[in-house]
């Protein structure tokens, strides 16, 4: 499910402007649908636009029916009604979706244990350490998530350790009945705090677990990413 909001604080209106030949969205959407790992793919709006854009290229959409704070709360709408098992949660702003890291995030959910995935990648840029809005995470050697942070994780007292820090890559997948139940939970206080929606699970006890992944998710918030994006391409 791609969650796709026509406003945007940064970027007004940023999904639908041209990537080559295709919207934003629609690249999102058709690069998702080409992995052939999903049995449907559905972008979940507030626009007409974006609705008009995905449904008149013989994708499937569907139009919101309340306002929400977040993407998840946008998919679990949408997928309260849907006959499901895993919703994968695909930015609709992330138009190059790697099928490699897709599958290792699905594959997770081998495990019956686990309830919700998402993946990190290691940080090798000392500059990306310190930078807040850089999200960090640290797991354990389940590969459970232990804690999300803004700051360095885990700051490194001791200089001669030796260990790898990762940068949390904010693509989530969810058994729908953990999806459901995230939306229902108030926000938590370190959620608050850090201003990072999956701390949520963690404080309600659920671990998020994490696949490592060489993939960086290209996001598109200014229009000097949509030039990257227009080079990548």
């Amino acid at each position: 499910m791609i969650p796709a909001r026509y406003a945007a604080s940064r970027f007004p209106g940023k999904l639908m402007k041209m990537l080559g030949d295709k919207t934003v969205i629609r690249h999102t959407h058709d690069n998702t649908l080409a992995t052939g790992l999903f049995d449907e793919v559905w972008v979940v709006t507030d626009s007409d636009i974006i609705y008009e854009e995905i449904v008149a290229n013989g994708g499937k959409a569907v139009m919101s029916k309340q306002q929400h704070e977040s993407g998840s709360d946008r998919i679990a709408e949408a997928a309260a009604e849907m006959e499901v098992d895993i919703v994968v949660n695909v930015q609709g702003d992330t138009p190059f979706v790697d099928k490699v890291a897709m599958r290792q995030l699905v594959d997770l959910f081998d495990d019956k244990e686990v309830q919700v995935g998402s993946m990190m990648l290691p940080i090798t840029d000392k500059e990306m350490l310190h930078n807040p809005n850089v999200v960090k995470v640290v797991a354990d050697k389940k590969m459970n998530s232990l804690f999300f942070s803004r700051s360095v994780i885990p700051y490194m007292r001791n200089e001669a350790a030796v260990v790898e820090h990762y940068e949390h890559v904010g693509i989530y997948a969810f058994r729908k009945e953990a999806l459901i139940a995230f939306t229902k939970w108030p926000v938590t206080p370190l959620e608050d705090a850090e201003k990072i929606e999956c701390l949520r699970f963690l404080e309600y006890g659920i671990p998020l677990r994490m696949t490592k992944v060489d993939y960086k998710a290209v996001g598109i918030d200014t229009p000097e990413d949509l030039k990257r994006a227009v080079k990548m391409l």
